[in-house]
C-alpha cells in the first residue's frame, strides 16, 4: 500500500525500455487505445488443467465491442474457442467432467445455450427458447442444465398495443424471470436427422417426428422474480435468491429460498427486511454462504455488507470476517477453503475465511489487482484474472498448495509494447477537513522534477468506485495522450470510494459535492505545493459521480481553465425525481426534497450557478435513465445564463454509459479538443469531420 513512486518507476522503465528507447517509443493514437483487447472471466476445469477465459475486442466495422471465448490447454498457448458472427459468446462454464464447455450466444435465435466439445468439433445449441436463456448451470451429474428466462409477453399485452398503440405503467411494465431444467444429451437424434410426415412414413407405418428437447418449468407463474441461482454440489437443492420484480430498485427486498428439485417444495430461509443474496454453497451441500444488508434500509448503499453462513439442519446463521473492513466479492467455498476478493485501498487482494473461527487471512500478496477467480472441483487450483499495476490485466494459473505460484497464460500486455505509456504512482494528502486522501498521479515518461506541467483531474464514478495505477488509460478521457503532450495526470480516490473501508465511504453522506471538491482541491494543492504544476493551465473532468463532482467544480471554483462534465448530476431535486434509483438519494442525503430541501440546495450545482465562470463541456447519454438528461440541459442553461462558454454533447441512442467504439472515440476527440484549446491555445486542433 501507500507511495510506490520508485518502485512503479522502475518497474515501468524495464518494461518499455528493454528494448526500445525512450524517444523511439510510440505515442498510441485513440483508435489503438479503444482497440486494445481484454481478458476476463477466467473459469478452470473441474480437474485445474485447462483454463477457458473471454477476450473482448472493437468491432470497428459494425461499430461494437465483440466478446468471445479462448482456451488453454494444459496451460499451453490460448486460441479462440468460439466465433459468433453478429453477438458475443459469454458466459462459458465446464460440464463436471471438464468434457463440455457450455455457454451462451445469440446465433440468430437470441441467447441460447451452446456446447463444444474439448476434443474438438462445433458448437452444438442445447436450447432453442424462443425469448432466449438469461442464465444457466450445470446440474453435478452433466446431464442437464438449470436456467432462467423470463416469463412470456402476455397476449392482453399484445392485443392492448394493437388496439391503443405504445404506452407504459411507471414500474409495472416488467417481464420476471423463472427457473426451468432442460436435459442433455449430445447423442440424441436431432430433428433434421430424419423426415417428418404427419400420419404414415412411405411404408405406411407410423412414424415420430424428432424435436428439439422441451425444458421443465421448475419454478414458473409466480409472484417473484429470479435474480441468482446456485446447485447444490449433491445436485438436491437450489438455492434461489428472489425479489418482487426486476426492476433496479427491488434489490432491497431481496430474500433467499431453497427449492427441493425432488419434492418441488421451495423454502424461504433468508428474510432480511433489506437485501439478502445467495453467495456458495459448502462442498458437501450442508450450508451455504450469503451476503445481506440485515434490516438496514437507509446506508447499504456506502455501508459493508455482511458474510454470513447458513446451516440447513438447524437453521442457524453465524457472521463470518465480522471485523473485516471492507466488502468481500467472488466469494467461493471450496474444499481447501472459504476464498474471497477484497479492495484494499489501491489494490485487490486475495483472502481466506475461516468457516469456524471467522478468521481473515490474506494469501497473495501479488499481483496488486485481482479482479476475478476461479477454482478447480477440489480447491488446488485457481485461475485469476489479475494485474501487477505497471500491466494490463493477464490471465494466471495458480497451485495453491504450492503456495500460490502464479503461471501465466496470456500476453495481452504485448500490445502496448513499443508504447509511451503511464508512469504511475499513488501518492496520499490532507485534505480540507484532516482526511487522508490517495489518489493515483501519472506522469509523462521524461518527466523533470525542476519543471512545472499542466494539470488534468480524471474523477471517477461511483461514489465508491476507485483509481488505480494502470499504464493505459482509456474510455472517454484521452490521458496518455495528455501525458504524451507534456502533462500530469491526477486520479483522485475522494471520500466515498471503495477500498478504504466503510467510515471512509460514509464521509460525502449529506456531504456530497461539498468535501469531495475539498478532496480534488487539495490533491491540487498538494501537487502545487511540490512545485510541480503550472497553475494557470489546469481542468477537471469525469462521468457519472466524476462528472457530479466536475459539475460542483465548474459552479464553486475559477481554479480551472476548463471543465467537462459527462453524465453529470447538476441539481439533485432534478435528479431525485428523474432517476431509476430514488434510494440511492434518500440515503446519501437522509432526506426527499420535501423533507429538506436545504441539503438538497447545498449539494447541488446548480446552486452556485451565479458564480461560475469556467469554460464547461457537457457530454451525456440520450437516453440515461441513472443520471436522466434533464440535468445536462438544467446545467447548460444556468451557464449560458452566466455569458460562460458552454457545449452539450448528445450522444444519441445510450444511456448512461457510451459502450460503442465508435462514439467513445467521438466523445475521446470532444475532451481532447476542448482541454487543448483551454490549457495550451490549440485552436486549430484537427477537426473531426476530416
Amino acid at each position: 500500500m501507500g507511495k510506490k513512486p520508485i518502485f512503479t518507476l522502475l518497474l515501468v522503465c524495464s518494461f518499455l525500455l528493454s528494448s526500445y528507447g525512450q524517444d523511439t517509443l510510440k505515442n498510441p493514437s485513440f483508435e489503438e487505445i479503444l482497440s486494445l483487447k481484454r481478458a476476463g472471466n477466467p473459469q478452470i476445469s473441474p480437474d485445474g488443467k485447462h483454463v477457458a477465459f473471454s477476450v473482448s475486442r472493437a468491432d470497428w466495422q459494425n461499430n461494437r465491442y465483440d466478446s468471445e471465448i479462448w482456451l488453454s490447454r494444459d496451460g499451453g498457448q490460448p486460441f479462440q474457442l468460439t466465433r459468433t458472427a453478429k453477438g458475443n459468446s459469454f458466459g462459458h462454464l465446464w460440464s463436471p467432467d471438464g468434457q463440455w464447455l457450455a455457454f451462451l450466444a445469440d446465433r440468430g435465435k437470441k441467447n441460447q445455450i451452446h456446447v463444444l466439445r474439448l476434443a474438438g468439433g462445433e458448437a452444438l445449441a442445447v436450447t432453442h427458447e424462443k425469448d432466449g436463456i438469461s442464465r444457466f448451470e450445470w446440474m453435478p451429474d452433466g446431464k442437464s442444465f438449470i436456467f432462467t428466462k423470463q416469463e412470456p409477453e402476455k397476449k392482453k399485452e399484445k392485443g392492448r398495443e394493437e388496439r391503443f398503440g405504445k404506452f407504459a405503467v411507471d414500474d409495472q411494465e416488467f417481464r420476471r424471470s423463472w427457473l426451468y431444467q432442460i436435459d442433455f444429451d449430445p447423442d440424441r437424434l436431432q430433428p433434421q436427422d430424419f423426415p417428418c410426415y404427419e400420419k404414415i412414413d412411405s411404408s405406411l407405418q407410423k412414424w415420430p417426428c424428432v424435436h428439439w428437447p422441451k425444458a421443465v418449468a421448475l419454478i414458473d407463474s409466480v409472484d417473484f422474480t429470479i435474480r441468482q441461482f446456485d446447485v447444490s454440489p449433491d445436485g438436491k437443492t437450489i438455492a434461489i435468491t428472489h425479489a418482487p420484480n426486476p426492476l433496479i430498485n427491488s434489490f432491497l427486498d431481496a430474500d433467499i429460498s431453497l427449492f427441493d428439485i425432488a419434492t418441488g417444495e421451495l423454502k424461504k430461509v433468508v428474510e432480511n427486511k433489506s437485501m439478502d443474496s445467495f453467495l456458495d454453497w459448502s462442498p458437501d451441500s450442508k450450508l451455504f454462504l450469503y451476503s445481506t444488508a440485515l434490516n438496514d434500509r437507509i446506508s447499504n448503499f456506502y455501508k459493508n455488507n455482511k458474510l454470513y453462513k447458513y446451516e440447513i439442519a438447524s437453521e442457524h446463521s453465524m457472521q463470518l470476517g465480522k471485523d473485516f473492513d471492507e466488502n468481500f466479492r467472488d466469494v467461493t467455498w471450496t474444499p481447501t477453503g472459504i476464498y474471497a476478493l477484497a479492495a484494499q485501498q489501491t489494490q485487490v487482494h486475495l483472502f481466506k475465511i475461516d468457516p469456524y473461527s471467522s478468521a481473515v487471512t490474506q494469501v497473495l500478496q501479488d499481483p496488486q489487482q485481482i479482479f476475478a477467480i476461479d477454482f478447480s472441483a477440489d480447491g488446488t487450483h485457481m485461475a485469476l484474472n489479475a494485474t501487477k499495476g505497471d500491466d494490463l490485466a493477464e490471465i494466471y494459473t495458480c497451485a495453491i498448495q504450492k503456495e500460490f505460484e502464479l503461471q501465466p497464460l496470456t500476453q495481452i500486455t504485448r500490445q502496448i509494447k513499443g508504447w509511451k505509456v503511464a508512469q504511475s504512482e499513488v501518492i496520499s494528502w490532507k485534505s480540507q477537513d484532516g482526511t487522508a486522501i490517495e489518489g493515483v498521479l501519472h506522469k509523462p515518461l521524461d518527466f523533470d522534477e525542476r519543471k512545472k506541467y499542466p494539470l488534468l483531474v480524471v474523477i471517477h464514478g461511483g461514489p465508491t468506485g476507485v483509481d488505480r495505477q494502470t499504464p493505459v488509460l482509456s474510455y472517454v478521457y484521452p490521458v496518455n495522450q495528455w501525458l504524451n503532450k507534456g502533462a500530469l495526470v491526477l486520479r483522485v480516490n475522494y471520500r466515498g470510494s471503495a477500498g478504504y473501508g466503510e467510515d471512509f465511504r460514509s464521509l460525502n453522506v449529506r456531504n456530497l459535492g461539498v468535501g469531495d471538491a475539498w478532496d480534488v482541491l487539495s490533491g491540487v494543492d498538494y501537487l502545487a505545493g511540490l512545485g510541480m504544476v503550472d497553475t494557470t493551465r489546469m481542468g477537471a473532468m469525469g462521468w457519472s459521480q466524476g462528472g457530479y463532482i466536475s459539475a460542483f467544480l465548474t459552479t464553486t471554483t475559477d481554479r480551472f481553465k476548463a471543465i467537462s462534465v459527462g453524465a453529470g448530476i447538476s441539481n439533485w431535486m432534478t435528479y431525485y425525481v428523474n432517476t431509476d434509483i430514488h434510494p440511492f438519494t434518500r440515503q446519501y442525503l437522509k432526506a426527499t426534497p420535501w423533507e429538506d430541501e436545504s441539503i438538497y440546495r447545498i449539494t447541488s450545482p446548480m446552486n452556485y450557478i451565479n458564480q461560475a465562470s469556467t469554460p464547461t463541456l457537457i457530454q451525456h447519454g440520450e437516453f440515461d435513465r441513472r443520471v436522466p438528461i434533464p440535468n445536462a440541459y438544467e446545467l447548460l442553461q444556468g451557464l449560458r445564463d452566466q455569458e460562460v462558454d458552454a457545449k452539450l454533447v448528445v450522444y444519441k441512442g445510450f444511456g448512461h454509459g457510451i459502450s460503442k467504439p465508435k462514439e467513445r472515440l467521438a466523445a475521446i476527440w470532444h475532451n481532447w479538443q476542448w482541454f487543448n484549446k483551454y490549457l495550451w491555445g490549440d485552436e486549430d486542433v484537427l477537426v473531426m469531420e476530416k
